[in-house]
């Protein structure tokens, strides 16, 4: 292990952004870009175990964002990596997809009671559009409601960026507010005749904004709303899904939608997402045409029928939840003891930090910092995510370095008072 900073100018991780900034715009694009994360922060990675992490500088960091969501179960996960190999070693994007993917599709609709059936795509985005235009093709209307600030993806029709988007994009897109029966109420009353789909987040996840989980009084007026006109409840369960219940998110405030798309966990870090869907929309799925080249390849289906298999028996959300109790809970109280108020919003399994009196969140910047100097790496402004290979032990080692982070932090404060 080296303790080469990737600010040194002579680090592994300096001379990886020197090169990428010649040949990728901007040196790096999305949502794994080193600016969006405190300074100090690495944006080149060599691998990962468990629930650790390690840089292109060979700096060790316990991970609480399971790269960004897709590790559900801890990093190269044995069982996982076996049964992915396996396939890899017959082929893995073929002429057709194998035999995974009737198994996943089994899985998935014995896991999830709305589902008869699932297709297979890549990304996030790819499974909410393919919800939103199946939505549309089941019901031959043009409407779709979606909360204000949420993310359902990063192509134009839902970019939270604007840059070249048209207004075309969006022209039939109507906004609501998450959790507010009223603005649902309104946004329906608007779409009239022509609502296809109420697009609904497994809970309330903007970035830097506090987490909301979904009041059953609003989830039961989406429901309501779908039966009456006839329109599509969509879930997203792109971030959520598996980690707080394995037969949907919302199967825990007692609402089922009509089609969800799930992504982020389902195959443990190998690209895969999902779209269910009930019986009524079966035709859609049968005669809309929506591929890619590789959304049929067979390892990373492999790898999602042993993630499922694995939480199953595991009863990960369960593990999940309990483990993220005990991360919030340990840093609340870790900034209670010197003298910082932060509160930790959303499901414990899915936790978002936000310190008091913070309101450019340089606070929770500094903080950052300070816990990533001492192995942790923790994102001030996006959710978190636990996995299974964050036991009580790793979760404590944890907490002791933050306990420090909190420590030197006060320090600074008192310094600078």
């Amino acid at each position: 292990m080296t303790d080469a900073s990737p600010d040194l100018p002579n680090s592994l991780d300096a001379q990886l952004r020197r090169r990428a900034a010649s040949v990728i715009p901007g040196g790096m694009w999305g949502h794994m870009r080193a600016a969006a994360v405190p300074e100090g922060y690495p944006q080149f990675f060599a691998g990962g175990e468990g629930a650790r992490v390690r840089d292109v500088d060979g700096r060790d960091y316990i991970d609480f964002m399971c790269s960004w969501g897709p590790i559900i179960l801890g990093h190269r996960h044995p069982e996982v990596e076996a049964a992915a190999r396996e396939q890899l070693d017959r082929g893995d994007c073929l002429d057709g997809p194998t035999e995974h993917a009737v198994r996943l599709a089994e899985k998935m609709v014995a896991l999830i009671p709305h589902a008869d059936w699932a297709l297979f795509q890549k990304n996030g985005s790819d499974a909410m559009t393919t919800c939103v235009t199946l939505a549309r093709a089941g019901t031959a209307r043009r409407k779709v409601l979606v909360a204000k600030g949420a993310y359902h993806g990063a192509v134009p029709w839902c970019s939270p960026s604007v840059l070249g988007v048209t207004a075309e994009d969006r022209a039939h897109l109507i906004y609501y507010t998450y959790n507010d029966v009223e603005s649902l109420d309104a946004a329906v009353a608007e779409a009239g005749d022509d609502l296809a789909a109420i697009v609904a987040s497994a809970f309330k996840h903007d970035l830097a904004i506090r987490q909301q989980l979904p009041d059953a009084a609003f989830a039961r007026a989406a429901r309501a709303h779908c039966d009456r006109t006839g329109a599509a409840l969509v879930l997203d369960d792109v971030r959520a899904g598996f980690r707080l219940n394995l037969g949907g998110s919302w199967e825990n405030v007692g609402i089922r939608p009509d089609l969800a798309g799930y992504s982020k966990a389902i195959a443990n870090g190998y690209p895969l997402s999902a779209v269910t869907g009930n019986d009524r929309f079966r035709p859609a799925a049968e005669q809309v045409f929506v591929t890619g080249s590789f959304w049929y390849s067979g390892a990373p289906m492999a790898a999602a029928v042993k993630t499922l298999e694995i939480l199953e028996r595991e009863d990960g959300p369960a593990r999940l939840a309990a483990a993220g109790e005990r991360f919030c809970t340990g840093l609340t109280e870790a900034a209670a003891r010197h003298g910082f108020e932060v509160t930790m919003s959303g499901p414990p399994a899915i936790p978002l930090m936000h310190f008091a009196d913070d309101p450019d969140a340089k606070l929770g910047e500094a903080f950052c910092q300070q816990a990533l100097a001492r192995g942790v790496y923790l994102h001030n402004k996006h959710n978190m995510f636990l996995s299974l290979a964050h036991t009580d032990a790793v979760v404590d080692d944890a907490l002791s370095a933050i306990d420090d982070a909190f420590a030197a932090l006060a320090r600074d404060r008192s310094a600078d008072a």
